[in-house]
């Protein structure tokens, strides 16, 4: 009995995905709405899932390095699951920023410093060794929806340093650089993710198998990009943000704008893949690629609204962080059973991996 769950446990480890750190994403942004909303026990709530969920899954993830390092390179190599490990940047940077709300600055610039190091990382790393560094052509075909997650861990970069610039005084002006230089670099990333994505779904046959939940992580990504700019909009007197306030706040309405519009055409995929193509809507991983951006939406919203005085889109965010919420109990209640169902009790002598391999 024993040997038959540590051998369900190491199959799951082995197929747990790069991109499972977007539960963390999830849980802390939806734990930054309801900070800001005053709803503090639900709020401390779910700061507490998503603390147990960065450290369970950062234990997971070093016992796979060490235990299944073929299966981490083959995903670091592969096009279609490579950017799936920004989530652990993003994740870590949530993180920090909710822990900067309840005050404990130094925490979220220890874990600014190594979402940081990971991005710089990662960012070379990935693109290099899962797009261009392979012979097979066209790469473009590979592109899918989490290739935007390179853009919301840049993003947070900007968020989580904008949330510490105040604080610490004889880095103010670095952090105002960091903040501003990575919010750049995530806008100019999202416009080339833009343009390749879309390349791939006029260019290449696309089914709905292929219409993946990463696919929300297209308007995730603008809807962090909001937050990024309302966040260095509101940041102390500095060089570089005294250049920059007026553009960026600008921007940051504009790419809300476009963020609202998005949202009936994700849902419209979504009802044209599981309604009329009827491909069936089962519990994996990528759910919260959905989780998160409805979140990071209500937040982007709420911070919007309220730097730039703007109560119609302070109302919107306020409207949708319970709409995320919803969502985040199913899912998470979806996470429990299948869980349950694969690892601790299996219905079937031979269960799956934790998170099947998604090809796109």
């Amino acid at each position: 009995m024993a040997d038959g769950l540590r051998d369900r446990v190491g199959r799951a480890v082995e197929g747990l995905t790069p991109g499972y750190f977007a539960l963390v994403m999830a849980t802390g942004i939806l734990s930054v709405g309801m900070h800001l909303e005053r709803y503090y026990i639900l709020s401390a709530v779910l700061l507490g899932v998503c603390c147990s969920a960065f450290v369970v899954l950062l234990a997971l993830t070093g016992w796979r390095l060490v235990a299944y390092r073929s299966a981490v390179v083959e995903e670091f190599t592969d096009p279609r699951r490579g950017f799936g490990f920004f989530t652990f940047v993003a994740g870590t940077n949530v993180l920090g920023v909710r822990l900067g709300l309840a005050g404990l600055h130094e925490a979220t610039a220890v874990l600014l410093v190594l979402a940081g190091v990971a991005w710089l990382a990662l960012g070379y790393v990935v693109p290099w060794t899962a797009v261009l560094g392979r012979q097979e052509r066209p790469v473009l075909a590979t592109a899918n929806g989490a290739w935007f997650i390179w853009v919301v861990a840049s993003q947070s970069v900007a968020v989580a340093a904008a949330t510490i610039e105040p604080v610490f005084d004889p880095v103010r002006r670095e952090l105002a650089v960091l903040a501003i230089m990575s919010w750049s670099v995530g806008v100019f990333l999202y416009g080339a993710t833009g343009i390749l994505v879309s390349l791939r779904l006029m260019l290449y046959e696309f089914g709905p198998e292929e219409l993946t939940p990463p696919y929300w992580v297209s308007m995730g990504a603008l809807a962090v990009t909001v937050l990024a700019g309302a966040r260095i909009v509101e940041m102390a007197d500095a060089p570089m943000v005294a250049v920059t306030r007026d553009l960026i706040a600008g921007l940051a309405v504009v790419l809300w704008a476009f963020a609202t519009w998005l949202i009936p055409v994700l849902v419209a995929a979504g009802w044209w893949r599981h309604v009329r193509r009827r491909v069936p809507l089962r519990y994996e991983a990528t759910l919260w690629s959905i989780i998160f951006p409805l979140g990071m939406y209500a937040v982007a919203g709420i911070y919007l609204g309220r730097a730039d005085h703007l109560p119609v889109v302070e109302a919107v965010g306020r409207a949708e962080l319970w709409v995320a919420f919803s969502a985040c109990v199913l899912v998470f209640a979806s996470m429990l059973v299948h869980l349950f169902r694969t690892v601790v009790a299996p219905t079937s002598p031979h269960p799956p991996p934790l998170e099947a391999k998604v090809k796109g």
